[in-house]
Protein backbone atom coordinates (compact mmCIF):
# COMPACT_ATOMS: atom_id res chain seq x y z
CA UNK A 1 0.00 0.00 0.00
CA UNK A 2 1.34 3.47 -0.79
CA UNK A 3 1.14 6.35 1.88
CA UNK A 4 1.02 10.52 0.94
CA UNK A 5 3.07 10.19 4.44
CA UNK A 6 4.22 7.85 7.00
CA UNK A 7 5.02 8.89 10.62
CA UNK A 8 7.40 7.20 12.98
CA UNK A 9 6.86 7.99 16.04
CA UNK A 10 3.14 8.88 17.55
CA UNK A 11 3.74 11.34 20.28
CA UNK A 12 2.07 14.79 20.60
CA UNK A 13 4.52 15.50 17.54
CA UNK A 14 3.74 12.46 15.26
CA UNK A 15 0.12 12.18 16.11
CA UNK A 16 -0.74 15.62 15.26
CA UNK A 17 1.81 15.51 12.27
CA UNK A 18 -0.41 12.58 10.90
CA UNK A 19 -4.13 14.08 12.00
CA UNK A 20 -3.35 17.28 9.78
CA UNK A 21 -2.08 15.40 6.97
CA UNK A 22 -5.38 13.07 7.09
CA UNK A 23 -7.76 16.34 7.56
CA UNK A 24 -6.13 17.28 4.26
CA UNK A 25 -6.84 14.44 2.60
CA UNK A 26 -3.80 12.61 2.50
CA UNK A 27 -3.01 8.30 3.21
CA UNK A 28 -0.92 8.16 6.15
CA UNK A 29 0.31 5.86 8.34
CA UNK A 30 2.15 6.66 11.98
CA UNK A 31 4.21 3.84 12.97
CA UNK A 32 4.82 3.28 16.77
CA UNK A 33 6.55 0.83 19.07
CA UNK A 34 4.32 1.41 22.39
CA UNK A 35 1.07 2.89 22.57
CA UNK A 36 -0.61 6.19 20.70
CA UNK A 37 0.45 9.36 22.80
CA UNK A 38 4.48 8.91 22.90
CA UNK A 39 6.45 9.52 26.07
CA UNK A 40 4.29 12.08 27.00
CA UNK A 41 0.74 10.98 27.18
CA UNK A 42 2.07 7.44 28.74
CA UNK A 43 5.21 8.04 30.53
CA UNK A 44 5.37 11.79 30.70
CA UNK A 45 3.15 14.93 31.01
CA UNK A 46 -0.49 13.05 31.60
CA UNK A 47 0.75 10.28 34.17
CA UNK A 48 2.54 13.26 36.14
CA UNK A 49 0.05 15.53 35.90
CA UNK A 50 -2.20 12.88 37.82
CA UNK A 51 -0.08 12.43 40.79
CA UNK A 52 0.60 15.14 41.00
CA UNK A 53 -3.17 16.02 41.47
CA UNK A 54 -3.48 13.65 43.90
CA UNK A 55 -0.31 14.70 45.75
CA UNK A 56 -1.84 18.24 45.91
CA UNK A 57 -5.52 17.05 47.37
CA UNK A 58 -3.75 14.52 49.76
CA UNK A 59 -1.29 17.63 51.04
CA UNK A 60 -4.23 20.02 51.08
CA UNK A 61 -5.93 17.22 53.13
CA UNK A 62 -3.08 17.30 55.79
CA UNK A 63 -1.85 20.73 55.71
CA UNK A 64 -4.81 23.01 55.60
CA UNK A 65 -7.79 21.03 56.67
CA UNK A 66 -8.40 22.76 59.97
CA UNK A 67 -7.70 26.05 57.78
CA UNK A 68 -11.32 25.12 56.13
CA UNK A 69 -13.23 23.82 58.92
CA UNK A 70 -12.49 19.83 57.70
CA UNK A 71 -10.82 17.49 60.29
CA UNK A 72 -10.25 13.56 59.79
CA UNK A 73 -9.49 10.48 61.77
CA UNK A 74 -7.03 8.36 60.53
CA UNK A 75 -6.50 10.14 57.41
CA UNK A 76 -4.47 7.57 54.68
CA UNK A 77 -3.67 7.03 51.15
CA UNK A 78 -3.33 3.81 49.41
CA UNK A 79 -0.09 4.42 47.13
CA UNK A 80 -1.31 1.70 44.81
CA UNK A 81 -4.51 3.24 43.75
CA UNK A 82 -2.82 6.14 43.48
CA UNK A 83 0.11 4.72 41.10
CA UNK A 84 -3.26 3.01 39.27
CA UNK A 85 -5.32 6.34 38.52
CA UNK A 86 -2.23 7.46 37.01
CA UNK A 87 -2.04 4.75 34.56
CA UNK A 88 -5.79 4.33 34.00
CA UNK A 89 -5.84 8.27 32.77
CA UNK A 90 -2.90 7.64 30.48
CA UNK A 91 -4.70 4.44 29.23
CA UNK A 92 -8.17 6.52 28.48
CA UNK A 93 -6.11 9.00 26.72
CA UNK A 94 -4.04 6.55 24.60
CA UNK A 95 -7.21 4.89 23.42
CA UNK A 96 -8.61 8.39 22.43
CA UNK A 97 -5.74 8.83 20.47
CA UNK A 98 -6.39 5.99 18.89
CA UNK A 99 -9.79 7.06 18.09
CA UNK A 100 -8.85 10.10 16.71
CA UNK A 101 -6.25 8.61 14.09
CA UNK A 102 -9.28 6.11 13.18
CA UNK A 103 -11.76 9.07 12.51
CA UNK A 104 -9.20 10.63 10.48
CA UNK A 105 -8.55 7.83 8.41
CA UNK A 106 -4.73 7.46 9.20
CA UNK A 107 -3.01 3.94 10.17
CA UNK A 108 -1.84 2.99 13.31
CA UNK A 109 0.86 0.30 12.61
CA UNK A 110 2.66 -1.24 15.81
CA UNK A 111 6.54 -2.07 15.45
CA UNK A 112 9.92 -0.15 14.99
CA UNK A 113 10.38 2.08 12.18
CA UNK A 114 13.52 2.12 10.35
CA UNK A 115 14.19 5.12 7.34
CA UNK A 116 14.97 3.36 4.21
CA UNK A 117 15.18 6.54 2.30
CA UNK A 118 12.29 9.43 1.81
CA UNK A 119 10.03 6.79 -0.12
CA UNK A 120 10.31 3.64 2.35
CA UNK A 121 10.07 3.15 5.78
CA UNK A 122 10.72 -0.90 7.34
CA UNK A 123 8.80 -1.81 10.25
CA UNK A 124 10.00 -4.65 12.71
CA UNK A 125 7.08 -6.10 14.93
CA UNK A 126 7.89 -9.18 16.99
CA UNK A 127 10.04 -10.59 14.56
CA UNK A 128 8.41 -9.76 10.78
CA UNK A 129 9.75 -7.09 8.38
CA UNK A 130 7.37 -4.93 6.33
CA UNK A 131 8.24 -2.15 3.59
CA UNK A 132 5.68 0.74 3.57
CA UNK A 133 6.62 2.96 0.14
CA UNK A 134 5.42 6.66 0.81
CA UNK A 135 6.36 9.98 -0.56
CA UNK A 136 7.33 11.78 2.73
CA UNK A 137 8.48 10.60 5.66
CA UNK A 138 8.63 12.50 9.29
CA UNK A 139 10.76 11.32 12.33
CA UNK A 140 8.79 12.23 15.32
CA UNK A 141 10.76 9.57 17.79
CA UNK A 142 11.14 11.90 20.60
CA UNK A 143 13.10 11.49 23.71
CA UNK A 144 14.37 9.17 26.69
CA UNK A 145 16.15 10.45 30.08
CA UNK A 146 19.40 11.10 29.67
CA UNK A 147 21.28 8.95 32.48
CA UNK A 148 24.20 9.67 34.16
CA UNK A 149 27.31 7.75 33.33
CA UNK A 150 28.93 6.89 36.94
CA UNK A 151 25.28 6.19 37.41
CA UNK A 152 23.88 3.92 35.71
CA UNK A 153 19.66 3.11 35.65
CA UNK A 154 18.73 0.03 37.05
CA UNK A 155 15.10 0.33 37.18
CA UNK A 156 14.85 0.25 40.83
CA UNK A 157 17.50 2.10 42.91
CA UNK A 158 18.90 4.29 40.04
CA UNK A 159 15.29 5.47 38.31
CA UNK A 160 14.52 7.60 35.76
CA UNK A 161 11.09 9.70 35.66
CA UNK A 162 9.09 6.85 33.84
CA UNK A 163 10.21 4.29 37.13
CA UNK A 164 9.46 7.14 39.27
CA UNK A 165 5.76 7.02 37.86
CA UNK A 166 5.29 3.73 38.89
CA UNK A 167 7.23 2.33 41.86
CA UNK A 168 5.58 -0.16 43.67
CA UNK A 169 6.51 0.96 46.87
CA UNK A 170 7.18 4.32 47.76
CA UNK A 171 10.85 4.90 48.94
CA UNK A 172 11.36 6.04 52.35
CA UNK A 173 14.35 8.69 51.61
CA UNK A 174 14.68 10.16 47.77
CA UNK A 175 17.60 11.62 46.21
CA UNK A 176 16.72 13.54 42.75
CA UNK A 177 19.91 14.99 40.74
CA UNK A 178 18.86 17.80 38.61
CA UNK A 179 16.26 20.81 39.55
CA UNK A 180 14.44 21.57 36.15
CA UNK A 181 10.96 20.57 35.28
CA UNK A 182 11.14 16.73 35.96
CA UNK A 183 12.67 16.56 39.03
CA UNK A 184 10.83 19.75 41.01
CA UNK A 185 7.90 17.85 40.33
CA UNK A 186 8.56 14.52 41.23
CA UNK A 187 9.90 15.98 44.59
CA UNK A 188 6.98 17.65 45.08
CA UNK A 189 5.25 14.49 44.55
CA UNK A 190 6.96 11.97 47.01
CA UNK A 191 7.59 15.23 49.23
CA UNK A 192 3.85 15.33 49.44
CA UNK A 193 3.21 12.18 50.54
CA UNK A 194 5.71 11.54 52.89
CA UNK A 195 9.03 10.86 51.56
CA UNK A 196 12.24 12.43 52.89
CA UNK A 197 13.36 14.11 49.34
CA UNK A 198 17.03 15.81 48.58
CA UNK A 199 17.13 17.45 45.37
CA UNK A 200 20.46 18.60 44.23
CA UNK A 201 21.36 20.81 41.87
CA UNK A 202 24.64 22.69 40.55
CA UNK A 203 23.18 26.08 39.92
CA UNK A 204 21.84 28.46 42.52
CA UNK A 205 18.01 28.21 42.66
CA UNK A 206 15.36 25.32 41.63
CA UNK A 207 14.29 25.53 37.96
CA UNK A 208 17.54 27.86 36.80
CA UNK A 209 16.20 28.10 33.42
CA UNK A 210 13.81 30.25 35.07
CA UNK A 211 13.50 34.08 36.28
CA UNK A 212 16.01 34.26 38.66
CA UNK A 213 12.90 35.67 41.68
CA UNK A 214 10.44 32.93 40.28
CA UNK A 215 13.63 29.86 40.95
CA UNK A 216 14.84 31.83 44.02
CA UNK A 217 11.01 31.88 45.43
CA UNK A 218 10.41 28.05 44.27
CA UNK A 219 13.11 27.48 46.24
CA UNK A 220 11.85 29.06 49.21
CA UNK A 221 8.78 27.53 49.10
CA UNK A 222 10.16 24.00 48.63
CA UNK A 223 12.33 24.44 51.72
CA UNK A 224 9.18 25.50 53.90
CA UNK A 225 7.51 22.03 52.59
CA UNK A 226 10.46 20.23 53.77
CA UNK A 227 12.12 19.67 50.70
CA UNK A 228 16.17 19.86 51.17
CA UNK A 229 17.08 21.76 48.37
CA UNK A 230 20.93 21.66 47.96
CA UNK A 231 21.49 24.40 45.01
CA UNK A 232 24.79 25.31 44.62
CA UNK A 233 25.95 21.82 44.68
CA UNK A 234 27.29 19.26 42.39
CA UNK A 235 27.57 15.42 42.73
CA UNK A 236 31.16 14.40 42.80
CA UNK A 237 30.70 10.33 43.68
CA UNK A 238 28.08 7.85 43.48
CA UNK A 239 27.97 4.56 44.67
CA UNK A 240 25.25 2.20 44.88
CA UNK A 241 24.57 -0.38 48.03
CA UNK A 242 22.22 -3.14 49.40
CA UNK A 243 20.21 -0.93 50.88
CA UNK A 244 20.22 1.80 47.88
CA UNK A 245 22.02 4.73 47.24
CA UNK A 246 24.90 6.83 48.60
CA UNK A 247 25.89 10.72 46.51
CA UNK A 248 29.02 12.48 47.99
CA UNK A 249 28.07 15.85 46.82
CA UNK A 250 30.44 19.13 47.73
CA UNK A 251 28.48 22.66 48.46
CA UNK A 252 29.78 25.90 46.85
CA UNK A 253 32.21 26.56 49.88
CA UNK A 254 33.89 23.03 49.06
CA UNK A 255 32.45 21.21 51.70
CA UNK A 256 31.59 17.56 51.42
CA UNK A 257 29.08 14.96 52.41
CA UNK A 258 27.53 11.70 52.17
CA UNK A 259 23.75 11.15 51.27
CA UNK A 260 22.21 7.90 51.71
CA UNK A 261 18.72 7.08 50.02
CA UNK A 262 16.77 4.22 49.50
CA UNK A 263 16.54 5.46 45.63
CA UNK A 264 17.64 7.70 42.96
CA UNK A 265 16.35 9.50 40.46
CA UNK A 266 18.37 11.08 37.88
CA UNK A 267 16.50 13.90 35.89
CA UNK A 268 19.40 15.99 34.53
CA UNK A 269 17.68 16.05 30.96
CA UNK A 270 17.01 14.02 28.06
CA UNK A 271 18.75 12.21 25.49
CA UNK A 272 17.92 11.13 21.53
CA UNK A 273 15.68 8.30 19.94
CA UNK A 274 16.58 7.92 17.30
CA UNK A 275 15.12 5.59 14.26
CA UNK A 276 16.95 2.68 12.59
CA UNK A 277 17.98 2.93 9.23
CA UNK A 278 19.84 5.33 7.32
CA UNK A 279 20.42 8.29 9.61
CA UNK A 280 20.15 11.86 8.51
CA UNK A 281 23.08 14.63 9.85
CA UNK A 282 23.16 15.39 13.45
CA UNK A 283 24.19 17.99 15.70
CA UNK A 284 27.02 18.16 17.81
CA UNK A 285 24.23 16.55 20.86
CA UNK A 286 22.87 14.13 18.54
CA UNK A 287 19.84 15.89 17.51
CA UNK A 288 18.19 15.69 14.12
CA UNK A 289 19.52 18.48 11.94
CA UNK A 290 16.87 20.40 9.73
CA UNK A 291 16.16 23.19 7.39
CA UNK A 292 13.25 26.04 7.46
CA UNK A 293 10.53 23.35 6.21
CA UNK A 294 11.80 20.74 8.61
CA UNK A 295 13.28 18.81 6.25
CA UNK A 296 16.51 16.52 6.93
CA UNK A 297 19.98 16.23 5.23
CA UNK A 298 18.11 12.73 3.49
CA UNK A 299 15.65 14.54 0.82
CA UNK A 300 11.86 13.67 1.43
CA UNK A 301 12.32 12.85 5.07
CA UNK A 302 11.63 15.57 7.86
CA UNK A 303 11.93 15.36 12.06
CA UNK A 304 10.13 17.21 14.06
CA UNK A 305 9.59 17.55 17.99
CA UNK A 306 12.20 16.35 21.17
CA UNK A 307 14.24 14.34 18.47
CA UNK A 308 15.30 18.02 16.30
CA UNK A 309 16.06 19.39 19.94
CA UNK A 310 15.11 22.28 22.34
CA UNK A 311 12.55 23.14 23.30
CA UNK A 312 11.68 19.41 24.30
CA UNK A 313 7.86 20.15 24.90
CA UNK A 314 4.38 18.27 24.18
CA UNK A 315 3.06 21.75 22.48
CA UNK A 316 6.25 22.47 21.01
CA UNK A 317 5.92 19.38 18.82
CA UNK A 318 2.35 19.52 18.27
CA UNK A 319 3.35 23.68 16.43
CA UNK A 320 5.71 21.92 14.31
CA UNK A 321 3.81 18.77 13.13
CA UNK A 322 0.93 20.79 11.91
CA UNK A 323 3.87 23.40 10.62
CA UNK A 324 5.41 20.91 8.64
CA UNK A 325 2.22 19.04 7.13
CA UNK A 326 1.01 22.12 6.04
CA UNK A 327 4.25 23.34 4.03
CA UNK A 328 4.41 19.77 2.57
CA UNK A 329 1.03 19.58 1.52
CA UNK A 330 -0.75 23.21 1.00
CA UNK A 331 0.89 25.15 -2.23
CA UNK A 332 2.73 28.19 -1.23
CA UNK A 333 3.04 27.88 2.63
CA UNK A 334 6.01 28.71 4.12
CA UNK A 335 6.25 26.70 7.81
CA UNK A 336 6.77 28.64 10.81
CA UNK A 337 9.51 27.99 13.62
CA UNK A 338 8.78 27.96 17.04
CA UNK A 339 9.34 31.49 18.04
CA UNK A 340 7.32 32.45 21.63
CA UNK A 341 6.07 29.76 23.58
CA UNK A 342 4.95 28.92 26.74
CA UNK A 343 6.61 26.99 29.81
CA UNK A 344 5.34 25.27 32.50
CA UNK A 345 6.17 22.79 35.74
CA UNK A 346 3.30 21.41 37.29
CA UNK A 347 4.60 21.12 40.96
CA UNK A 348 3.10 23.46 43.75
CA UNK A 349 3.00 26.26 43.86
CA UNK A 350 3.12 25.77 40.07
CA UNK A 351 5.32 27.79 37.75
CA UNK A 352 4.99 29.09 34.08
CA UNK A 353 6.49 31.55 31.83
CA UNK A 354 6.35 33.09 28.31
CA UNK A 355 9.23 35.38 26.40
CA UNK A 356 12.31 36.90 28.12
CA UNK A 357 14.04 36.41 31.79
CA UNK A 358 15.42 40.04 33.51
CA UNK A 359 18.22 38.06 33.64
CA UNK A 360 18.48 37.32 29.57
CA UNK A 361 17.56 41.51 28.74
CA UNK A 362 20.90 42.09 31.01
CA UNK A 363 22.75 40.44 28.89
CA UNK A 364 21.37 41.67 25.56
CA UNK A 365 21.69 45.24 26.91
CA UNK A 366 18.20 45.92 26.06
CA UNK A 367 15.99 48.18 28.91
CA UNK A 368 13.29 47.51 30.39
CA UNK A 369 10.66 48.14 33.33
CA UNK A 370 9.25 45.40 35.67
CA UNK A 371 5.63 45.38 37.34
CA UNK A 372 5.24 42.73 39.57
CA UNK A 373 1.82 41.99 42.09
CA UNK A 374 1.65 39.31 44.16
CA UNK A 375 -0.99 36.40 44.91
CA UNK A 376 -0.81 37.50 48.98
CA UNK A 377 -3.31 40.83 47.66
CA UNK A 378 -5.72 39.02 45.29
CA UNK A 379 -9.32 38.33 46.55
CA UNK A 380 -9.63 34.79 44.75
CA UNK A 381 -6.29 33.87 46.23
CA UNK A 382 -7.06 34.53 49.68
CA UNK A 383 -10.67 32.87 49.41
CA UNK A 384 -8.83 30.16 48.24
CA UNK A 385 -6.07 29.69 50.47
CA UNK A 386 -3.38 29.96 47.93
CA UNK A 387 -1.27 32.96 48.21
CA UNK A 388 2.07 32.27 47.61
CA UNK A 389 3.74 33.76 44.76
CA UNK A 390 3.52 36.75 42.25
CA UNK A 391 3.19 37.86 38.75
CA UNK A 392 6.13 39.55 37.16
CA UNK A 393 5.73 40.84 33.72
CA UNK A 394 8.90 42.76 32.08
CA UNK A 395 7.97 45.46 29.34
CA UNK A 396 10.34 47.44 27.32
CA UNK A 397 11.25 50.73 28.88
CA UNK A 398 10.67 53.15 25.62
CA UNK A 399 7.71 51.74 23.91
CA UNK A 400 5.68 49.18 26.41
CA UNK A 401 5.80 46.12 24.81
CA UNK A 402 5.72 43.10 26.83
CA UNK A 403 8.89 41.38 26.70
CA UNK A 404 8.63 38.53 29.05
CA UNK A 405 6.20 37.11 31.59
CA UNK A 406 6.79 34.90 34.90
CA UNK A 407 4.03 33.50 37.46
CA UNK A 408 4.81 31.22 40.05
CA UNK A 409 1.17 30.27 42.17
CA UNK A 410 -1.93 28.61 41.58
CA UNK A 411 -2.73 28.11 38.44
CA UNK A 412 0.05 29.33 37.19
CA UNK A 413 0.03 27.17 33.81
CA UNK A 414 -3.31 28.04 33.03
CA UNK A 415 -2.99 31.93 33.81
CA UNK A 416 0.49 32.12 31.10
CA UNK A 417 -2.01 31.34 28.07
CA UNK A 418 -2.96 35.19 27.86
CA UNK A 419 0.62 36.60 28.24
CA UNK A 420 1.50 34.41 25.32
CA UNK A 421 -1.52 35.83 23.22
CA UNK A 422 0.09 39.31 24.30
CA UNK A 423 3.41 38.43 23.42
CA UNK A 424 2.70 37.20 20.26
CA UNK A 425 0.14 39.83 19.01
CA UNK A 426 2.69 42.06 19.77
CA UNK A 427 0.64 43.92 22.90
CA UNK A 428 1.75 46.71 24.82
CA UNK A 429 0.89 47.73 28.66
CA UNK A 430 -1.49 50.15 27.74
CA UNK A 431 -3.25 47.48 25.54
CA UNK A 432 -3.00 45.22 29.06
CA UNK A 433 -3.86 48.26 30.85
CA UNK A 434 -7.50 48.74 29.12
CA UNK A 435 -8.35 44.89 28.96
CA UNK A 436 -10.92 44.27 31.95
CA UNK A 437 -10.27 41.22 34.05
CA UNK A 438 -12.87 39.99 35.96
CA UNK A 439 -13.14 39.73 39.71
CA UNK A 440 -12.73 37.88 41.80
CA UNK A 441 -9.84 35.90 39.51
CA UNK A 442 -6.60 35.23 39.70
CA UNK A 443 -6.04 36.84 36.61
CA UNK A 444 -6.66 39.81 38.08
CA UNK A 445 -2.75 39.55 38.93
CA UNK A 446 -1.83 40.09 35.51
CA UNK A 447 -3.62 43.41 35.41
CA UNK A 448 -2.10 44.92 38.18
CA UNK A 449 1.20 43.90 37.41
CA UNK A 450 0.76 45.52 34.56
CA UNK A 451 -0.46 48.62 35.88
CA UNK A 452 2.41 48.62 38.50
CA UNK A 453 5.09 48.59 35.63
CA UNK A 454 3.92 52.08 35.39
CA UNK A 455 3.61 52.71 39.26
CA UNK A 456 -0.64 52.80 38.73
CA UNK A 457 -0.94 49.26 40.98
CA UNK A 458 -4.35 49.64 42.78
CA UNK A 459 -4.58 46.93 45.24
CA UNK A 460 -0.84 46.97 46.41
Amino acid sequence: MAYDLVVIGGGPAGYVAAIRAGQLGKKVAVVEKEAAGGTCLNWGCIPTKALLKNAELYQTLTKKAELFGLSFDNLSYDWGKTIKRSRDVSGNLAKGIEFLLKKNKVDFIKGLGSVIDGTKVEVENNGKKEILETSKVIIATGCKSRALPPLPFNGKTVISSKEAMILEKQPKEMIIIGAGAIGVEFAYIYNAFGTKVTIIEMMDQLLPVEDDEVGKELTKSFKKQGVNCLVKTKSTDFKTTAKGVEITVEDAKGKSSVLKADVCLVAIGVAPVLPGGKQPDLDDRGFIKTDDRYETSIPGVYAIGDISGPPWLAHTGSFEGTQCVEGMFIDGYQPRQVGNFPGCTYCHPQVASVGKTERALKEEGIEYKIGKFPFQAIGKAQAAAETEGFVKLIYGKEHGELLGAHIIGDNATELIAEMGVALEAELCAEDLHSTIHAHPTLAEAIHEATLDADGHAIHF
